[in-house]
């Protein structure tokens, strides 16, 4: 019996589970994390450059090459590793270092990146961080360091996965550009579990920065939303009102509608997204299982107070271009509604005045009718007067008895003819139409 034949994705399916596997790294180390995002229109980029940029980097330091079409890559650029992932609006560069120098969080380490070649980058920085790895003591000796290497008010510490580690950020960007996160693992914790702990924290500030880009968006349209918000009010209190032609007001309402189509549908992608980002932090902050330590504020909790009411302002702004656009619709329809009602009340006016006028057109027709049954009458006794002159001259009837005799029938001859002709007019004009 031959064996049953694979689907032609199916191992292509099953290696996408396993394509970004996390890092190993060894306490102490350093991390440097680059992100680079087209400013306009990232999702639609041609991702060749991507790949491209990366093996120019790759060629500056005489590494293998990724293979085509590649969207994510991990290899030796000199005595470091270098991590790259392709994503859908951003690519992200990770270089892990041995050891951690002796100064902290030194901007020295980004030189790893060529200036040049970041200068040719296929798009711009949407975020960097560098981030120092060593291994956890003394409480007291972190604290120290946390103290000395963050700012206080706005620093996050959570001790994380059992107790196994502490990672420290204080989100802000230091004077050389940068995010500083670190991270303390204990000396028994594994390479790997470093790894997951260096790569969600990379994760978190990504998708946290490109989240606010939603915040954004909502700020430059916030303006024009409530412009728009008090027009389409105006335009229904006309409507309810009807202090304007309602067919003007329908033209207003309609080019308001147009407008709020036109925000949501230029607005719809980076909201979406937004969206997708936000679950995306939320799910990295909780699979760290943190746990308060000394008191400090947790990722969380920095969360919920710095970057969760932006997330709200983005839902809440959805909501109302949504419900703007659905009460203009409403609107719409009602407004087109009236329009069409007036419209046949005029056209049923209109109706009543041609009846009006085909009533006054039969009778005038009646009474041409009349008239030309005296006008014919007329010719047609003089000529019927002309033919009997020669019997009444020989029957000794003078002209005036003639003509008075063949009047009457004459007049009813043709009233009968004309009758006839009309009736027979009536009846065919059904058909002719």
């Amino acid at each position: 019996m031959p064996p049953i034949e694979d689907h032609p994705l199916r191992y292509r399916l099953a290696n996408e589970l396993h394509a970004r596997p996390f890092p190993s790294l060894k306490a102490p180390c350093r991390a440097v994390y680059l992100a680079v995002k087209k400013p306009h229109q990232a999702a639609s980029r041609d991702k060749s450059l991507d790949l491209k940029h990366l093996t120019d980097l790759l060629d500056r330091y005489g590494a293998a090459h990724p293979q085509p079409g590649a969207t994510h890559f991990s290899g030796q650029i000199g005595q470091h590793t270098l991590k790259w992932e392709q994503h859908t609006e951003f690519v992200t560069y990770t270089v892990f270092m041995n050891g951690v120098g002796e100064r902290i969080f030194n901007p020295a380490d980004f030189e790893v990146f060529p200036a040049d070649w970041l200068a040719e980058a296929p798009g711009v920085r949407i975020t960097s961080a560098l981030i120092r790895i060593s291994v956890r003591r003394e409480d007291d000796e972190v604290e120290d360091q946390i103290e000395d290497w963050f700012v206080p008010e706005s620093v996050a510490v959570s001790s994380v996965i059992d107790d196994e580690a502490i990672m420290a950020g204080d989100f802000r960007i230091d004077p050389a550009g940068h995010q500083r996160f670190a991270v303390f693992p204990k000396v028994h914790v594994g390479e790997r579990r470093i790894g997951r702990i260096v790569q969600r924290l990379c994760e978190i500030e990504t998708y946290k920065t490109m989240s606010m880009l939603g915040f954004t968006r909502v700020k430059e349209i916030s303006p024009r939303m409530s412009e728009i918000d008090t027009e389409l009010s105006r335009l229904m209190e006309a409507m309810t009102h009807g202090t304007a032609p309602a067919e003007e007001t329908l033209k207003a309402l309609l080019s308001v509608s147009a407008e709020l189509e036109a925000l949501s549908a230029q607005s719809a992608f980076r909201l979406g997204a937004t969206g997708a980002y936000e679950a995306i932090v939320a799910q990295r902050i909780q699979v760290l299982r943190e746990e308060r330590w000394h008191g400090r504020q947790t990722f969380a909790e920095f969360m919920m107070r710095r970057y969760d009411p932006a997330m709200r302002t983005v839902k809440s702004s959805e909501r109302r271009l949504e419900a703007m656009a659905n009460r203009a619709m409403r609107a719409g329809d009602l407004l087109r509604t009236r329009v069409e009602v007036e419209r046949s009340a005029q056209n049923q006016q209109l109706l009543e005045s041609m009846n009006q006028r085909a009533d006054m057109q039969l009778r005038l027709q009646k009474t041409v009718e009349g008239l030309s049954v005296v006008a014919i009458s007329y010719y047609a006794v003089s000529l019927v007067g002309y033919l009997l002159y020669p019997v009444a001259e020989a029957l000794g009837v003078s002209k005036g008895l003639l003509t008075a005799a063949i009047t009457l029938p004459v007049v009813l001859l043709v009233w009968t003819a004309i009758r006839r002709i009309r009736h027979a007019m009536e009846t065919k004009g059904p058909d002719l139409g």
